[in-house]
């Protein structure tokens, strides 16, 4: 591999992070999955793109090794899903993590003609994706009537909008969602992660965390989502964010 520096790998580790959680649907999961990528060796690539490969090539060979649950995962997530899992790769690189279609072709081992074809065809199964029920919570009220606006754009149902963490734990239980998507910091209201880890006290439904700082959540020093989007977001981000967390989600650990 080209000459890294220990510096330039710690740099690149939350993007990597992130992709592998939102490939896998887990944050235990994911980390496993970057860090047997980092013990298996990297390809000469830049430091971001280096790893972003070795994460897709642990990921789509489910028999090369890792951990049982990787694997485990990775077949659940597969089953009955429209998409290969390097379309799914594409998706997540090129939408959540913002690499050009070049790039991203040259961290999975692609033309870039091949890319784009198969990224187009990921498009047309993400627009044929089954839609579900969605939480919205988010206290500031602009927000939140444009986070319903996308979600009902990428033909989903907003079932309720929650400004607190107490109203987010009721409209919860009331409405019973297929996916929540919660902001972070409540202001007054609460805390988005801690109502999230109450509601799934008693029911396992996939989250997506939408925040403008990422990197927060990105830490490894505690209990973190498996699915976060950055503010501000393109649609495309939070409906391929929501197909991944529908067909290969699994609930934040509690």
């Amino acid at each position: 591999m080209r000459d890294v520096t220990q510096a330039d790998l710690i740099r690149t580790l939350p993007y990597a992070r992130r992709f592998a959680r939102a490939l896998v649907g887990s944050q235990s999961a994911g980390d496993a999955l970057v860090a047997e990528a980092l013990r298996r060796g990297l390809p000469d690539l830049p430091p971001r793109l280096a790893l972003y490969a070795g994460v897709a090539r642990l990921a789509a060979a489910p028999g090369a090794g890792g951990s049982g649950q990787v694997q485990a995962l990775h077949a659940a997530g597969q089953a009955g899903a429209a998409m290969t899992p390097t379309q799914r790769q594409l998706l997540l690189l090129t939408s959540l993590e913002d690499l050009p279609v070049a790039e991203a072709a040259l961290a999975l081992g692609l033309t870039a003609e091949a890319a784009a074809a198969s990224l187009a065809e990921a498009r047309e199964a993400l627009r044929a994706a089954r839609a579900t029920d969605i939480l919205v919570i988010e206290d500031e009220p602009i927000i939140a009537m444009d986070l319903r606006r996308l979600v009902e754009a990428c033909g989903h149902r907003v079932v309720g909008v929650a400004a607190s963490e107490k109203e987010a734990i009721r409209l919860s239980h009331e409405q019973q969602p297929g996916l929540i998507l919660a902001d972070v910091n409540l202001g007054r209201g609460g805390d988005g992660i801690s109502a999230v880890e109450r509601i799934q006290k008693s029911s396992p439904v996939p989250v997506i965390f939408v925040t403008a700082y990422p990197e927060r959540l990105l830490t490894a020093e505690q209990v973190e989502p498996a699915f976060v989007i950055s503010k501000p977001f393109e649609p495309l981000a939070l409906a391929i964010a929501t197909y991944q967390a529908t067909t290969a989600g699994s609930p934040l650990p509690v």
